[in-house]
């Protein structure tokens, strides 16, 4: 058994890290998918069957993460110099890029003339939740693992594994609600979290139940919960970062996480929102053991009329259509949230 029959699923990147081990590495590779798909555990589970170590402390692995709000020159300027040093112990030296799409201009320059002649010892990996930021020269010079998201069998047992309180329908609903993702799985397991899915439920019905609903109302108490999240995050990186970084990269680490963390938030609320009302499609179309909120079931039944079907599909759309907006625009969300549900009260209130 190799280090990567822990990591769940990937199989496509397992065959390719096992190849690579088998036949020899290439100089250089890049992790690319979503985010709490395993790519950070593949990446120093690689190293260790590099190394024949699996230590993260071992003298020939050297890793670089954003510790500001980017990866900088003098980070790649550092790992240049310890590019060209002898393997200590091991026969390779391991350079671990996490972040890799967060390399500033100047870092993604620097970082290019080591990956075209780096040492026949170094063998580099990147680690990256989004490529487009990542220039066409540095992709082009690395091997290519993709990951992809898990299913739902394996958010379901690793939320098994942590959650044995969780009922069948539990299980079922956060696993689907986590779309893929082993970290938003987690999330949901802590209390403010389950109590921010409450919320964002609530505010869904409240759309077409609500006779008195107000639409910027609706989207502050959602606001609410992306600014908790926020501030959980600030809070735990202000501990994690208070001995590791200068006070000023330190600040804007935890600016970044904060900032992070209620993007993530806010774009799950969003993602929860859409899926309430396609389950009021679903529910009412005849295929209710298809829902996301499988522990919902009572006021779906209760809510998903012949009536209101039409109207919640045009909400699902609407929806996706905010969520496009806040990710790709620069826009004010609480102005966003409000124009999206002055639109779902109307397709929604009339039946």
């Amino acid at each position: 058994m190799d280090a990567f029959e822990r990591l769940p699923e990937q199989a496509e990147a397992k065959r390719l890290l096992r190849a690579a081990l088998s036949e020899g590495p290439a100089h250089a590779y890049l992790f690319h998918g979503p985010a709490g798909v395993g790519k950070r555990e593949a990446a120093f589970a690689f190293a260790g069957e590099l190394l024949g170590d699996p230590r993260r402390s071992h003298p020939d692995l050297y890793v670089v993460e954003t510790v500001g709000d980017q990866i900088r020159i003098d980070e790649i300027r550092a790992l240049r110099h310890d590019l060209h040093l002898t393997p200590f112990e091991a026969a390779r030296r391991v350079y671990l890029i996490l972040d890799a799409d967060e390399l500033n201009r100047d870092a993604a320059d620097a970082l290019l003339k080591d990956l075209e002649e780096p040492p026949s010892y170094a063998v580099i990996v990147l680690v990256a939740d989004d490529l487009g930021p990542i220039p066409v020269t540095i992709r082009s010079r690395c091997q290519p693992v993709p990951f992809r998201r898990l299913s739902e069998k394996a958010v379901r047992e690793f939320l098994a594994e942590r959650g044995p309180e969780l009922s069948d329908n539990g299980l079922t609903a956060l696993a689907r609600v986590a779309a893929g993702r082993l970290d938003r799985a987690a999330r949901l397991l802590e209390p403010d979290a389950q109590a921010r899915r409450a919320t964002v439920l609530d505010v869904a019905r409240s759309v077409y139940l609500d006779p008195e609903f107000e639409p910027s109302g609706a989207a502050r108490r959602l606001l609410e919960g992306v600014s908790e999240r926020g501030e959980a995050a600030r809070e735990q990186a202000e501990s994690e970062v208070a001995e590791l970084a200068p006070a000023r990269e330190a600040e804007q680490f935890v600016k970044r996480v904060a900032r992070g963390a209620e993007r993530e938030e806010l774009l799950a609320t969003l993602d929860e929102l859409s899926a309430w009302y396609r389950d009021l499609v679903v529910v009412a179309a005849g295929a209710a053991r298809a829902v996301v909120n499988a522990d919902r079931h009572s006021e779906l039944h209760e809510d998903a009329t012949k009536e209101r079907m039409l109207g919640a599909e045009h909400a699902c759309e609407l929806v996706r259509e905010a969520w496009r907006t806040l990710e790709e625009l620069n826009v004010n969300p609480q102005l966003a949230l409000s124009a999206l549900f002055v639109r779902l009260r109307t397709e929604l209130a009339a039946v």
